[in-house]
């Protein structure tokens, strides 16, 4: 059977394309492949950093928040930060050796990684992003699972070294 090709207007055959595969799964595959152990919560949707926390059994500074940051154009790194931080801007920026960076609105973020706001996660983008990790992240830690509601819980001096974090003293207390 062959399918007209999305916006290239070539046929392929279907066997070409894979099928496509939900965040939730890159996440776990990436975890396999990595060898990092970790386990898997599902709790719903939540409103808060806070809901979130209590929903996967942690405290808000074990729950990272991986955020999407613009270097330049088409130019993205994730940064991993507590959930009781926040970015310190000039410290990012002396580490990256920048004067500008921004975050990029949900569609751009979405773009640059696969995942939505609220399911980015370090494990599984579209594509290979820098990722920092501030160097107050030790021991077990929660990070989003690809999906809303979904979490994995995993051992940070396992994972950072793992995906090739940098870790930087990059957050300040929120």
């Amino acid at each position: 059977m062959r399918l007209r090709g999305v916006g290239g207007g070539d046929n392929r055959e279907m066997s070409e394309h894979p099928r496509p595969v939900d965040g939730e799964t890159r996440v776990r595959e990436a975890l396999d492949r990595l060898g990092v152990p970790h386990s898997v919560t599902r709790h719903g949707r939540v409103g808060s950093l806070a809901e979130a926390a209590a929903a996967r059994g942690v405290t808000p500074d074990r729950l990272v928040k991986t955020m999407v940051v613009r270097r330049g154009e088409d130019d993205f790194l994730l940064v991993l930060v507590p959930g009781d931080r926040t970015i310190s801007w000039p410290k990012l920026r002396a580490l990256l050796g920048v004067n500008r960076l921004s975050m990029p609105d949900a569609a751009t973020a979405l773009a640059a990684t696969g995942f939505e706001r609220g399911t980015i996660t370090p494990l599984g983008t579209i594509r290979p992003l820098p990722v920092v990790a501030d160097a107050s992240i030790a021991g077990t830690i929660s990070l989003g699972g690809g999906a809303h509601g979904v979490g994995v819980t995993v051992d940070a001096d396992e994972l950072l070294p793992a995906i090739g974090a940098t870790s930087a003293d990059v957050t300040d207390p929120e």
